[in-house]
């Protein structure tokens, strides 16, 4: 069987934001990509689709964020942001507080009303835990940042379901730069611009690949023909797992997965939000997402929720999260130098590089990777 009938310049392994951007820069320069996609369809994580008028975000909340007025100008090519401001509710026990930390969550923990009485007690809290020195895992890195209170309430429970670990087994360097704010400011990210696409994600896939010298094949395992496709085509950008690539060779790396549960509803508004975490222990999901509040669009009377509830991986689940811990980030070292000696072959993405990216991220690295290939 013979893939590269047209003689294609590329063959990218997967449809995700890093192949889909390396594939519309190729064009542009008037080279020619097949992608194949495990998937039954393009986009990635950041596939949306519409259901009653509403854009669902089928692999959990997207929104896009950034300070990278370069990103920004390049996404904004291929849509239109509505302005959206990520405001998170916190549910411990029915009790409801604000994310990120800031004044209006620490006056709904302690009452206090001034940043000096925050700080006060976040200080009294860590003394009284006894934290000096450097912060050994997260648990006492989040104590050291926010207090006892808000640790316990706030993040162990949200943070061992997400990890599938104690936060005494995990390393202090998830948690810090968790933002905790002195101002009466619930907006969860810091960055200049943000919004989510008027028209879902999808659509901005769709433009990308428009192109009479992009083809894409859904529902293609890049698996079943690897060492044809490898001795066929001139080159490869591949974005899937790196240890997969090599046929694990070294072990497994370590992901953790995620299951999503939607739900439709006849009503206008569910919880009133767009986002709540479930934060305690024992509620299994850890946030809920009504997405008709991320857009405000949606036919009157329906609404649709959806449940997050992580899990372990395994070879047959999607792998979301890489657990950057020691021996994981040692093991990816050994696939990385590995990569490296791969004649022709560009790893990227999220998967391709073991590493947990923001979507302006994924975006600036496919373009750094462009740059490179482009400009030499």
């Amino acid at each position: 069987m013979e893939f590269n009938t047209k003689n294609y310049d590329y063959l990218i392994v997967g449809a995700g934001p890093y192949g889909s951007i390396f594939a519309y820069e190729a064009a542009k320069r008037g080279k020619r990509s097949l992608i194949i996609e495990r998937r039954a369809h393009i986009g990635g994580n950041m596939y949306t689709h519409k259901e009653h008028g509403i854009n669902i975000h089928d692999f959990g909340a997207h929104i896009f964020h950034t300070d990278n007025k370069e990103v920004w100008d390049y996404v904004n090519q291929f849509t239109e942001f509505n302005g959206y401001i990520n405001q998170v509710l916190a549910d411990y026990k029915g009790e409801l507080y604000n994310l990120p930390f800031n004044m209006n969550t620490f006056y709904q923990m302690w009452g206090v009303k001034t940043p000096e009485e925050a700080v006060a007690k976040i200080e009294e809290q860590k003394l009284a835990a006894g934290l000096t020195g450097t912060p050994r895992n997260l648990e006492e890195q989040a104590i050291s940042l926010i207090g006892t209170d808000i640790y316990t309430k706030l993040i162990k429970g949200y943070t061992e379901k997400q990890w599938g670990r104690k936060a005494t087994e995990l390393p202090s360097f998830i948690i810090r730069r968790l933002p905790v704010r002195y101002t009466f400011d619930n907006n969860y990210f810091n960055h200049r611009y943000q919004g989510v696409p008027v028209d879902g994600y999808t659509a901005i896939f769709e433009k990308m690949l428009e192109s009479e010298l992009i083809d894409v094949q859904t529902s293609v395992d890049f698996f079943e023909h690897k060492d044809d496709y490898l001795a066929e085509f001139p080159k490869v950008v591949y974005t899937g797992m790196i240890d997969q690539f090599f046929d694990y060779k070294f072990g497994e790396l370590e992901y953790r997965s995620v299951r999503f549960e939607s739900e439709t509803f006849e009503s206008d508004n569910k919880q009133g939000n767009a986002v709540i975490n479930y934060t305690d222990a024992e509620t299994p999901f850890t946030r809920v997402m009504e997405w008709r509040h991320f857009d405000q669009k949606a036919d009157e009377g329906y609404t649709v929720v959806t449940k997050e509830y992580p899990q372990d991986w395994e070879r047959t689940k999607e792998a979301y999260y890489p657990v950057n811990d020691e021996r994981n980030s040692e093991l990816f070292r050994k696939y990385r130098k590995e990569a490296d000696n791969v004649q022709n072959v560009i790893f990227g993405g999220r998967l391709g590089n073991y590493q947990y990216y923001d979507m302006d991220q994924v975006f600036n690295a496919a373009l750094k990777a462009v740059e490179r290939e482009f400009n030499k």
